[in-house]
């Protein structure tokens, strides 16, 4: 059995998270037994050791961190690690300095964003390159800013993120969302569940709303769900706007099957997207996508996928816009929950996922 150690700077409870404990929880003990190393704990951790995935810190503070290499190589040495698979640079340079310790040990790297590199990084990538044995990229515009940033394309793969639709399967009569708002049945309700942070867009969505009001006489609420650095001044800016009626925070939730099924929309304002498990998660979950056209989203929300509607960021009129069209327009809306299914099926199945993941550690572990 291969023996995967799963490396993340912070164990918390992000996209990234999420990506770490699906892969450990249809790959342990099936194709891999799985160990994990972190620099700041969360709740992954705790989720992890619930799953009896051995867990040890490594203290990680830059990106060459030869310290923090070498203590690396000794924990896969002691645990007989077969491939180290990390999802953010910092740790990407620990395993690759690592294997200068440890020879044994292979590197996958997940690059979870699209996001150019300063000068000095590309050259350090470049120069890190030759110790790098594969690369997965979750969307294609991830593969091509990898390749521009420095490192070779023959070696990177791009695997869409995924999910388990048994997992999302039901109907809104399961969930209490509703219920705990005390919203109607019939009332239109939109869930936005990221982190209340600058690339999120929230400051857009909520002027988004605004215009929405002025536009559609149909009755909505939008719920948002999360916390994080923005979540007073996006309140401030609700109240300020006087939209405290068809806005409601509900805080960070665990229970986001609860969310999806109690909502007729889920809508994502980012401007910084890899693949965003919220999204395909939702549409798993039976939802309709408004997504802007950012990053890996294009490879969700497209013609072909006909699961929702593509938006400019930073645009209150193209949003609004779309949420009017959803609002008002329900054989589009039924139409689109058909299309999000069906293309959660063909797409973002879990299992291809899985095989297609395992498959790149054996190809890393043939170099």
């Amino acid at each position: 059995m291969m023996k995967v150690l799963y490396l993340l700077n912070y164990a918390g409870k992000a996209g990234t998270e999420r990506y770490v404990e699906t892969l450990v929880r249809y790959l342990n003990h099936t194709r891999v037994d799985a160990y994990f190393a972190y620099n700041e704990g969360g709740l992954l951790v705790e989720r992890l050791e619930e799953l009896g995935v051995p867990c040890r810190r490594v203290e990680m503070r830059r990106r060459f961190d030869f310290k923090a290499a070498k203590e690396l190589a000794a924990l896969c040495r002691e645990w007989g690690i077969d491939l180290v698979h990390c999802h953010y640079l910092r740790e990407h340079y620990t395993a690759l300095l690592a294997k200068q310790y440890n020879p044994h040990i292979r590197v996958v790297y997940t690059n979870h964003f699209v996001l150019a590199n300063d000068a000095v990084t590309r050259l350090s990538n470049r120069w890190m390159d030759k110790r790098q044995d594969w690369m997965i990229a979750v969307c294609n515009k991830g593969k091509e800013q990898l390749i521009a940033n420095g490192w070779s394309g023959e070696r990177i793969q791009v695997i869409f993120n995924a999910v388990d639709p048994a997992v999302w399967a039901g109907d809104r009569e399961s969930s209490t969302l509703r219920q705990e708002l005390g919203l109607p049945g019939d009332r239109f309700v939109m869930l936005c569940a990221s982190r209340f942070a600058d690339d999120k867009g929230h400051k857009y969505l909520i002027d988004s709303v605004k215009r929405l009001t002025t536009i559609t006489d149909v009755p909505f609420t939008l719920v948002l769900a999360g916390d994080g650095p923005l979540l007073e001044p996006v309140k401030e800016q609700v109240k300020a706007l006087g939209l405290e009626d068809c806005v409601t925070f509900i805080g960070f939730r665990k229970d986001i099957k609860n969310l999806y099924k109690g909502s007729d929309l889920y809508v994502n304002s980012s401007r910084h997207e890899a693949l965003s498990f919220l999204i395909i998660e939702a549409m798993a979950a039976g939802l309709p996508v408004i997504a802007t056209d950012m990053g890996g989203n294009s490879d969700i929300v497209n013609p072909e996928a006909g699961c929702g509607l593509l938006v400019k960021y930073d645009d209150p009129v193209s949003m609004s816009d779309a949420m009017k069209r959803m609002l008002e327009d329900r054989a589009f809306l039924a139409q689109c929950r058909a299309g999000a299914l069906r293309t959660v099926q063909e797409k973002f199945e879990i299992h291809k996922w899985v095989e297609q993941t395992y498959g790149v550690y054996q190809k890393a572990l043939e170099r």
